[in-house]
C-alpha cells in the first residue's frame, strides 16, 4: 500500500501541526499514514478515543526504522497521556496498567524486528491495535496539511481560508462548515460553502471553518481553523459596487467581458514609505492586504468577466486568495512573475465554461532584446547608447501570453498582459517595451493563424503601460506607426535613441477610450491602464462606466477604506464581428 505513498516524494507538502488535525469523532477509528516530501520519513495519526484517554497523537519517524521503534515510541507517547490524565484522577501510587502497541495486516502480527518502508509497501489491510482499541490505518486519505483564517473578516464581505493546502483532495466533494462564537466555545453553523459572507449580525463573533477533505475513493479527518479575530462592521457601499449594476449577468453568445486591473501588490504596500509617503490619506488597515484582499475579491466576482487580466499580484495572494477562490467559481488561470525573482507579477483568469487554454508563456524584455532576431534592428539602435543598454537590461518587465480558444465558435483569441516600467522619465524604455511586444505579438498571431488554419484569431492586449494617451505607446498601437523622432524616444536626454521608425499591422483600439483617471492617487492622476483590441473583428458593446471625481475624492483618493487600490479597474463587453 505504501508504494502509493512513496509516489508522494516529489510534492511540495507543509508539515501539520496539532492545530490543524480532527476534532471529530469518526463512525469507526482510523489511523492516518503519508510521507513526508523528503522521501526519508513518514507522518502517522490517529485520534483515538477509549475510556483511558481521548486526544489526538501525531508522530513524525523514519521510514527505515524498524517497527519495534516506531511501536515503542507510540507507546511511550500512549503511556505519558494516559499516566498524566490518571494521575488528576486517581492516587499518585496507585498502579497504571501498560499500553499494549501492536500492528497487524490481513489480521496477522507484524514482526517487530521489520523495517516499516518495508511493510507499509505491503498489500493488505494494515491496522494498530492498542490494547483492546482498532484503529485501521488509511494509507494516502484525502489530507489538509494546511490550514489558516484571515486576519481581517468583514462582514458583507467574501472570506475564505488564508491558507488552504491539501493532497489526495477533491474540493468539489469535499465538506466545508462554517460556524460563529462569542466565546470559542458555543457554536452556531452559518454557512456549507468554501467562500462564506458574513452578515452584518455576525459581527462581534469568531469564525470557525471546518473541513472534511475528500475524494471518490475516501474521506479524510476533519480538520478545523478558528479565526484569531471577530466579525468587523464593512465599510459600507464602495464606488466598485456600483459598478456591479452594469455587470450583473454574464456574457454569453458572440459577446465577452475583459477586465484588466492593477490590484495594487502588497510587496509595495507594506512599507513605511508607502503609509507615510505615497498614500498617507489611506489608514493603514486599509492598506493591509488582508484588508484589501477582501475588497478586491469582492469587486472582481461582481464583474462577472470571461477574461480577467490583472498586474501587481503578489505571488502569495495568486497562491493563497486569487486562484483558489475564483478556481471555485469556474475561472482558470495563469501566473507569471515579473522578471526572474519578484515577487509579483501578471495573472490572466478566464471563464472555462467558455474559453479553453491553447498555449501560454512568458517573454521578459531583457532576456530576449539582445538574442531574439525579431528585435535586431531595435537592439541595433539601443547599441549606439551604452547607458540606454544598461537601463534596457536591468528591466524586470514581463509579457504574459496566453492563446484560448472559444468553446462556442471558431474564435481564438491571443490575450497579452503586461505592466510596464513606472519611473517617471522613462517613456522611451516604456515605448521600446511597447515596440517589443507589439512585433513578438505579431509574430505569434502568424504562427497562432498557421497552428489553427480555419479559424479567426484576434488580439487583446491589456495592462497598466504607465503611459498616457499622448506618449507614444498609444500612438503606434491605435495608429499603427511612430516616427522616429517621436518626443518620447528622447524623454531621458542621456539615453536617447534616435532614427527608429516602428509599425505594427494591428488594427487596434482602446475599448474603453481615454477616461480621465485609470490612476488616482494626491500627487498623480491620470490614463495609464487600456484593453487594447483588434478593431476589424471585434467591437465593443459596453463599456462599464468609471466612478466619478466626486467619487474618487471621497477619501481624499484612492487606495482608501472602500478602494482597495490606487488603480481603476477597466470592464469593457467585446463582441465578435
Amino acid at each position: 500500500m505504501l508504494s502509493r505513498v512513496l509516489k508522494l516524494g516529489h510534492l511540495n507538502i507543509l508539515l501539520h501541526s496539532s492545530r490543524y488535525l480532527s476534532s471529530c469523532l469518526p463512525k469507526m477509528q482510523k489511523a492516518y499514514l503519508r510521507q513526508c516530501p523528503d522521501g526519508e520519513h513518514f507522518d502517522f495519526t490517529f485520534n483515538l478515543q477509549n475510556e483511558q484517554v481521548k486526544r489526538q497523537f501525531n508522530f513524525t519517524r523514519k521510514l527505515a526504522e524498524n517497527v519495534d521503534v516506531f511501536l515503542t515510541r507510540v507507546q511511550a507517547n500512549l503511556d505519558k497521556a494516559i499516566s498524566k490524565k490518571k494521575k488528576k484522577k486517581t492516587e499518585v501510587n496507585q498502579t497504571i496498567e501498560p499500553v499494549s502497541v501492536s500492528l497487524f495486516i490481513n489480521e496477522k502480527e507484524v514482526s517487530r524486528e521489520d523495517i516499516c518502508e518495508q511493510v507499509f509497501k505491503t498489500e493488505g489491510s494494515i491496522q494498530l491495535k492498542i490494547n483492546g482499541t482498532v484503529l485501521n490505518v488509511i494509507v494516502n486519505a484525502p489530507w489538509v496539511v494546511n490550514l489558516s483564517l484571515p486576519a481581517s473578516i468583514l462582514s458583507d464581505f467574501p472570506t475564505y481560508p488564508s491558507k488552504f493546502e491539501s493532497i489526495h483532495t477533491d474540493l468539489s466533494l469535499s465538506e466545508f462548515l462554517w460556524s460563529k462564537s462569542k466565546d470559542k466555545r458555543e457554536w452556531t453553523d452559518v454557512g456549507t460553502t468554501y467562500i462564506h459572507v458574513p452578515k452584518n449580525s455576525d459581527v462581534n463573533y469568531y469564525l470557525k471553518f471546518s473541513c472534511i477533505p475528500k475524494n471518490d475513493f475516501s474521506i479524510g479527518p476533519k480538520f478545523e481553523a478558528i479565526s484569531s479575530c471577530k466579525v468587523e462592521a464593512g465599510p459600507g457601499e464602495c464606488p466598485f459596487e456600483e459598478r456591479h449594476a452594469f455587470t450583473k449577468e454574464k456574457l454569453s453568445g458572440n459577446q465577452f467581458r475583459v477586465v484588466s486591473y492593477n490590484i495594487l501588490a502588497d510587496l509595495y504596500c507594506d512599507s513605511d514609505h508607502t503609509r507615510e509617503v505615497l498614500f498617507p490619506y489611506c489608514p493603514p488597515y486599509a492598506l493591509s492586504i488582508d484588508y484589501r484582499k477582501q475588497l478586491i475579491l469582492k469587486e472582481i466576482i461582481g464583474y462577472n468577466a470571461d477574461l480577467l487580466c490583472l498586474q501587481e499580484v503578489d505571488r502569495k495572494i495568486y497562491k493563497y486568495d486569487l486562484q483558489p477562490t475564483l478556481s471555485r467559481l469556474g475561472y482558470e488561470s495563469t501566473y507569471y512573475n515579473k522578471g526572474t525573482d519578484v515577487a509579483e507579477g501578471l495573472a490572466f483568469f478566464y471563464n472555462s465554461s467558455r474559453f479553453v487554454l491553447l498555449d501560454s508563456e512568458k517573454l521578459i524584455f531583457a532576456q530576449e532584446v539582445n538574442k531574439n532576431p525579431l528585435f535586431k534592428d531595435i537592439w541595433e539602435k539601443i547599441q549606439e547608447n551604452e547607458k540606454l543598454v544598461s537601463r534596457v537590461l536591468a528591466r524586470s518587465t514581463t509579457l504574459q501570453l496566453n492563446v484560448i480558444g472559444s468553446l462556442e465558435n471558431n474564435e481564438v483569441l491571443i490575450v497579452a498582459n503586461t505592466h510596464l516600467y513606472f519611473h517617471p522619465d522613462a517613456d522611451h524604455i516604456r515605448l521600446l517595451h511597447g515596440c517589443f511586444a507589439i512585433r513578438y505579438l505579431e509574430n505569434v498571431a502568424s504562427e497562432i493563424e498557421k497552428r489553427y488554419e480555419g479559424k479567426r484569431v484576434s488580439l487583446i492586449f491589456c495592462g497598466d503601460f504607465n503611459s498616457v494617451p499622448s506618449c507614444g505607446i498609444y500612438q503606434l498601437y491605435t495608429t499603427g506607426s511612430l516616427p522616429g523622432n517621436f518626443q518620447d524616444y528622447s524623454s531621458n536626454k542621456d539615453e536617447a535613441i534616435v532614427n527608429i521608425d516602428i509599425k505594427q499591422p494591428f488594427h487596434l483600439g482602446s475599448a474603453c477610450g481615454t477616461p480621465s483617471y485609470t490612476n488616482f492617487t494626491v500627487g498623480f492622476a491620470d490614463c495609464l491602464d487600456y484593453i487594447f483590441y483588434d478593431k476589424s473583428k471585434l467591437t465593443v458593446s459596453q463599456v462599464v462606466p468609471f466612478p466619478s471625481e466626486e467619487q474618487l475624492k471621497q477619501h481624499s483618493a484612492i487606495p482608501s477604506i472602500v478602494s482597495p487600490s490606487d488603480h481603476i479597474a477597466l470592464i469593457s463587453d467585446l463582441k465578435w464581428l
